[in-house]
């Protein structure tokens, strides 16, 4: 365990050393997920639309070569929802991705930002209400998906940034929901460590 913990202080403090020549970004928000709703699933799919309910993200981008960069975002259903095709199970999707990023700058407190990646959706559906403290009590499903994502970055500071955003997710075989499309907007606030 000591050994992990150094390992991530000191990956830690190596990104912060690298920040200072190139830009990290940490970024949390608050979204709306919206999708295809159920009563327009098609054959294929299931008649449970995945929007809805207040989603929370957080993530970063570390920029590698002028407005060039990478990163990864993770985003969450804050609450669990019932899942309508059985009733009585509830379920939870979260949602993440690591992305090519491209930063422009537009003016001296205003960058656009684009985003493509790859990344997964993870759904936990809840089987049981409670099992105690030894089991588990939701089953898991996985897919594949593809991100394209874009928002504008408003500095209030010259490292404190305020962010509107969408996000389109392209999930493979998500035949649990009603299509294989889901959209993301929100705003997030996020800092910049490094040069900007």
């Amino acid at each position: 365990m000591k050994k992990v913990t150094f390992l991530v202080a000191f990956s830690f403090v190596a990104l912060l050393g690298a920040a200072q020549a190139q830009q990290l970004d940490g970024f949390f928000g608050f979204n709306a997920v919206h999708a295809t709703s159920a009563s327009q699933a098609s054959s294929n799919y299931s008649a449970q639309s995945i929007g809805g309910g207040l989603t929370p993200s957080a993530g970063a981008d570390f920029m590698l070569r002028h407005n060039f960069g990478v990163g990864a975002e993770f985003a969450w259903r804050g609450s669990k929802a019932n899942y309508q095709p059985f009733p009585g199970i509830a379920y939870r999707p979260f949602f993440y991705d690591f992305n090519a990023v491209w930063l422009p700058r537009l003016s001296d407190r205003i960058r656009a930002e684009a985003m493509a990646g790859i990344g997964g959706e993870n759904t936990r559906f809840y089987v049981a209400p409670s099992c105690g403290t030894n089991c588990q009590n939701y089953v898991t499903t996985n897919h594949l998906l593809g991100h394209f994502g874009g928002g504008v970055r408003f500095y209030v500071t010259h490292s404190l940034f305020v962010r509107p955003e969408a996000h389109v997710y392209l999930v493979h075989n998500n035949n649990q929901f009603s299509s294989p499309y889901a959209t993301r907007f929100g705003a997030s606030i996020g800092y910049t460590l490094g040069g900007r």
